[in-house]
């Protein structure tokens, strides 16, 4: 009798049921172990078991869904949602993983770096300059954290006059990383570029910023075509966001001191430059005064040496010119004759007194 109140299930049945109860009783939940047997079929498909001293499950996700490296030995963190499979196989399906404990964390980090590295997405090359000063800013940002606060303040403070849009996002847990790329997207398709996308975050512990190491986004922002600056955490902090980035700061109070000069900074630099400026010119003046002078006064002593020269000639010429005056050589006793030197011929005799007029008596051949 008791066997006949038995519900008799098919097998296809008693999976969906029991599959039904599983959604019921635990529709997601969190799960921490260590990853082995990890490997991805067809490029598509990833399995892998989590496990602990007591035990292991298997796991499965598709590819697009791991958003950091994973490889065996590391400790994870999965979100699942636990499964029978049609063979019966107990199995969990990946909905996101990442990476738990420091040196999980920082293995994961150093394999996304190593793979992105390959591909020259931190190169150099790659690095575009800001707008300097900006005129649009876009900055990507929790509102809400003091970082922001900060970067706006130092950015009043130091320039003004800026035009800056700001993208509300979560900066870290789980859905941050998605957040923030549709920021970048939006900035990126708008007609009215922005000049540059500013990405701030405070600090926090080596798992609050895991987000910023996320694979889709450290693309996303090698992909912008509006330059990128990014500062998140401390001075020590660097994440793959940062190496990725056109340019980097060490916080988000420094992202604001490079995006942005200091008006009062510039003031004092213009003013040492003025004041440079005028004592070179200065400076030049008297050097142009010196030289005019001095060329001047050689002019001047060319000129003189010049006059007395002339004046030399001048004598010269004047005592050349007297001893052929005529009138001196009549001053010294001598007498002009002018006319017919022949019998009977009419002269003129001048002295240097008198002028006679004679009649020629006899002319003899010497």
């Amino acid at each position: 009798m008791a066997n006949a109140e038995l519900p008799i299930f098919s097998v296809s049945d008693f999976l969906a049921s029991l599959n039904q109860t599983l959604e019921y009783a635990y529709p997601t939940i969190e799960i921490e172990g260590e990853v082995s047997s990890f490997k991805v079929n067809q490029g598509k498909f990833v399995f892998f078991d989590l496990k602990d001293q007591g035990g292991s499950i298997g796991c499965f996700m598709t590819v697009w869904q791991l958003r950091v490296p994973i490889e065996d030995g590391m400790k994870v963190i999965i979100r699942a949602t636990p499964k029978l499979t049609n063979w019966g196989k107990f199995s969990l399906t990946v909905q996101s993983i990442r990476p738990s404990g420091e040196g999980s964390l920082k293995k994961s980090f150093e394999l996304l770096k190593a793979k992105l590295d390959q591909e020259g997405l931190f190169g150099p090359e790659r690095k575009r300059p800001l707008p300097y000063p900006p005129k649009h800013i876009a900055v990507i940002s929790s509102t809400q954290a003091a970082g922001y606060a900060d970067f706006i303040k130092i950015i009043d403070d130091r320039w003004g006059g800026v035009r800056v849009e700001v993208a509300h996002v979560q900066v870290q847990g789980e859905v941050a990383a998605d957040q923030i790329i549709r920021a970048i997207n939006y900035f990126n398709e708008r007609d009215d570029l922005p000049e540059v996308i500013v990405l701030i975050r405070g600090g926090g512990s080596a798992d609050d910023l895991a987000v910023f190491n996320d694979e889709q986004l450290v693309r996303r922002i090698a992909s912008s075509r509006i330059p990128t600056l990014v500062g998140v955490g401390h001075e020590v902090d660097v994440t793959l966001a940062d190496l990725v980035a056109d340019v980097r700061a060490a916080t988000p109070s420094n992202a604001a001191q490079i995006v942005v000069p200091d008006r009062a900074e510039i003031s004092r630099t213009v003013g040492s430059s003025l004041s440079r400026i005028v004592r070179r010119t200065e400076y030049s003046i008297d050097a142009i005064d010196q030289q005019v002078r001095e060329l001047l006064g050689g002019a001047h002593d060319s000129f003189i040496e010049r006059i007395e020269m002339l004046e030399v000639a001048v004598e010269r010429s004047r005592r050349i010119l007297g001893a052929f005056n005529p009138l001196a050589v009549l001053e010294r006793g001598y007498a002009l004759v002018r006319g017919d030197l022949v019998t009977g011929g009419l002269v003129q005799i001048e002295t240097s007194t008198k002028i006679v007029n004679a009649e020629v008596k006899d002319v003899k051949n010497r």
